[in-house]
């Protein structure tokens, strides 16, 4: 199996490998053999997840002081291009320094487990409104490894658009004249003469006035951010049209099998960003996984095995605790992304909610699955933001878009809106 060409130096090796499969469509095997830490397999799905690939199955070893991950990655669409290259370099930069050599080469590559690291820059520009546009300044953004951080669009009555795009560079180049030159250079292509300025700077105070959202009503922020999930919430904010697949999800818990640790089973429908979302409930409650295995889909459902400890070398033992965890690891399978379309005065608005990390971080390619669905539904977005809310003791990482009348989808129209709803749901879920 050939090794994917990387521009690091030889010692990254031991640390990242990357292969390529060894027949067209077959998974690239990623490596990774370095010091653990807990919440390592978090931040190393939530990188995979940004590079727009899903992960078929996988394998995690530790002894506590040095792990072992083997995952089996595939693109989630034929047309993403993956420079593999750079992925390394970012997988690279949250594995735990094992070396000086290492931790100077982690530390040129600018590498960072959470985006608030990465200076914040404002990417402005003015120009002619038509369909699709928002995602194809998202696409572009993703192709050059800029994460969106929060996001302003105004549609003006004459048709045009300001955005305001608040961004932060993966690579840590956006301070250089060729790197903003590149970046608006790839925008003014996209858009063409449609294009009537763009300018990328540093953000300053500006930021603070788009750090929140706009108020939510009661009523929304309840369906929004409800830890339950029930019959009502089909089909307006559902996770799939078939609720009996979605009931058949379970989380078992055995402190049966090992002296030192508990096995968590899962068996759930597969869903993209499945790994990210389980790894990341275990980060968040400082579980370490000492292994797991994350096994193929079978018809559509995935199973998913775990030995955990908590801090301390310590079982989970107590009820309270097993029930807790049983709820949020079920709920972030069956409710991990919150869609929803209301009325906003006399204005249709969609939303869509994700939990955010402890660490700050939201779920990457939202905002790029979302704009991708409306423009395939040939929707154009009049306004659009993302913002922070806090509720039901967590931080939500919140989309909100006021949508443009469409003649093939109504928006007085309930089936219409329905129809909305889903095909967004089924974009950010890989359905």
């Amino acid at each position: 199996m050939p090794e994917i060409s990387s521009f690091s130096g030889a010692s990254d090796d031991d640390v990242v490998l990357i292969q390529a499969g060894r027949s067209p469509g077959d998974p690239t095997v990623i490596t990774v053999n370095c010091p653990d830490k807990t919440g390592l397999g978090c931040d190393l799905s939530r990188i995979i997840l940004d590079f727009g690939l899903l992960i078929t199955k996988g394998d995690v070893s530790t002894d506590g002081r040095w792990c072992y991950i083997v995952l089996w990655v595939v693109p989630h669409l034929v047309s993403v291009s993956v420079r593999w290259w750079s992925l390394k370099e970012r997988l690279l930069s949250v594995c735990p320094s094992c070396s000086l050599s290492f931790y100077l080469n982690q530390k040129s590559s600018g590498g960072s487990s959470s985006d608030s690291d990465s200076p914040l820059y404002i990417l402005k520009f003015y120009c002619l409104d038509r369909k699709g546009l928002l995602h194809d300044v998202t696409n572009v953004l993703c192709e050059l490894e800029l994460s969106i951080q929060r996001v302003k669009v105004t549609t003006t009555p004459d048709g045009r658009v300001m955005d305001l795009f608040f961004i932060t560079d993966n690579l840590s180049l956006l301070h250089t004249k060729s790197r903003q030159n590149d970046t608006c250079g790839r925008l003014n292509a996209v858009l063409g003469d449609a294009c009537i300025s763009c300018e990328l700077q540093l953000a300053g105070p500006e930021y603070e006035a788009v750090q929140q959202v706009s108020t939510l009503s009661p009523t929304i922020a309840e369906e929004l951010f409800c830890t339950e999930i029930s019959s009502k919430d089909y089909p307006s904010s559902a996770l799939s049209p078939d609720l009996t697949r979605l009931k058949k999800a379970s989380v078992m818990i055995d402190n049966s099998l090992s002296p030192a640790h508990t096995l968590v089973q899962i068996h759930c429908v597969d869903q993209k960003g499945l790994f990210y979302d389980v790894l990341r409930t275990m980060k968040d409650w400082n579980i370490q996984i000492a292994y797991g295995r994350f096994s193929p889909v079978t018809e559509g459902y995935r199973d998913i095995d775990l030995f955990i400890q908590q801090i301390g070398d310590k079982k989970i033992v107590d009820p309270e605790k097993q029930s807790a965890l049983c709820s949020r690891l079920k709920m972030e399978m069956l409710h991990p992304l919150r869609v929803t379309i209301n009325n906003r005065g006399p204005d249709t608005e969609l939303l869509v909610a994700n939990p955010v990390e402890f660490s700050g971080n939201g779920r990457p390619r939202v905002f790029y699955d979302v704009t991708l669905a409306l423009k395939f539904l040939g929707i154009c977005i009049f306004s659009a933001e993302i913002g922070r809310f806090s509720a039901s003791d967590r931080q939500w990482e919140v989309y909100r878009f006021l949508l443009d009348e469409s003649r093939e989808y109504p928006l007085s129209n309930g089936r219409a809106r329905n129809q909305i709803v889903d095909r967004v749901r089924r974009a950010l879920m890989g359905w």
